[in-house]
């Protein structure tokens, strides 16, 4: 392997939505730099943590569409069944929701849990509460999509967290997504609710690490019930 290829399998790629955000902080770094040099230092290392922020890194999604895979990079928050937005217009009935909550470390590029074909994007606006509280998912801005698929319709919700101002969604009804496909990004702190219909059994359990594109969250059409984990 050659010298600039292990170099560019060694840096993780920037989204393109970074760019203005890393060159902004980098501009005020020298500014600062010049009233007052030590401040040029902080501002180099805000400027490389924003570089850090929207890494977008290659992930090895498993095809099976049996399979509901982890829209975003964080914590597992909520394991539940839950009434879902009124907005997505999923009927009445509770619904498995899974939370993954991400904090201003983690990548924050939203990817499809699953294979299917996006029925409906739905934006609402709303205030900005910490993300990991169960009243986010009502009260916080928030964009849904509604996805057909082989086991039914899935609501994806991109909840804005205390910090996060800007929610982002390339996606469009009628378009298809593949599993793992990257659909949006959140700004900068947030949560990914992901609402599955019934004969989805969860496959995480609270406060478990999920990689987005990668980590299996749930599974239709298995005898198996949920796990249970322990800690050691």
């Amino acid at each position: 392997m050659s010298l600039f290829n292990t170099v560019r399998n060694t840096i993780v790629p920037v989204h393109k939505e970074g760019y203005p955000f890393i060159a902004a902080f980098f501009v005020a770094s020298l500014i600062l730099g010049w009233i007052f040099k030590p401040l040029f230092w902080i501002g180099l290392l805000l400027t490389l943590w924003c570089a850090y922020f929207f890494r977008d890194p290659e992930r090895m999604t498993p095809q099976d569409d049996d399979l509901v895979i982890s829209p975003a990079d964080g914590r597992v928050s909520s394991v539940q069944l839950v009434v879902p937005p009124a907005e997505l217009n999923l009927g009445s009935e509770p619904m498995l929701r899974i939370s993954v909550f991400m904090n201003v470390f983690n990548c924050h590029v939203n990817r499809s849990p699953a294979r299917g074909r996006i029925v409906s994007v739905n934006y609402r606006s709303g205030s900005f509460v910490n993300a990991e509280l169960d009243k986010a998912s009502e009260d916080n801005e928030r964009n849904g999509l509604v996805m057909e698929t082989k086991h039914g319709q899935i609501g994806v919700v991109q909840i804005a967290g205390l910090v996060a101002r800007r929610i982002l969604c390339w996606a469009n009804p009628n378009e298809p997504l593949d599993a793992g496909e990257r659909f949006g990004l959140i700004r900068f702190g947030s949560r990914l609710d992901v609402f599955l219909p019934a004969g989805a059994a969860p496959r995480v359990t609270l406060g478990q690490t999920a990689i987005a594109g990668e980590t299996v969250l749930a599974e239709f059409g298995s005898a198996k019930g949920p796990i249970v984990s322990r800690r050691s």
